[in-house]
């Protein structure tokens, strides 16, 4: 895992930035229904920091995407900007939006049953729903 001070990153226009500070507290992937739709892809990636290691510029509107995750977006251009959950101190940030490439490598793989077959299986663990705490 990368060891730099500072990550930055943010929404497809610019309107939503973040920063964040250290290392993160963990890297996934996830394949539930909602990443996937979510990111228009087969799966979403995260980056996952401790609340007060990230900071924000710029508005976004949130919606509930679980019982306690909050997904928030940009108003102006829609792109995934962070998720928070009412239950943690974190904030879920996607790999796609940082500004530089290959910082992060996931290091598990949540719901793997709604894994698409054509991707490769047993290359970091994988959980069937949520990883246990």
């Amino acid at each position: 895992m990368n060891q730099r001070d500072v990550y930055e990153g943010g929404c497809a226009c610019g309107a939503v930035v973040f920063r964040a500070t250290g290392s993160p507290l963990r890297v996934g992937m996830c394949h539930c229904m909602t990443c996937r739709r979510v990111h228009g892809s087969a799966f979403g990636s995260y980056a996952i920091f401790a609340c007060g290691a990230v900071s924000l510029t710029g508005s976004t509107r949130e919606w509930q995407s679980s019982e306690q995750g909050r997904r928030h977006f940009c108003p102006v251009c829609g792109s995934v900007a962070f998720m928070m959950y009412a239950d943690r101190d974190e904030i879920d940030l996607p790999l796609g939006a940082f500004d530089e490439t290959g910082l992060f490598e996931p290091a598990y793989e949540l719901w793997c049953t709604r894994k698409e077959p054509w991707l490769p299986r047993g290359a970091r663990p994988e959980y069937d729903e949520e990883r246990p705490r």
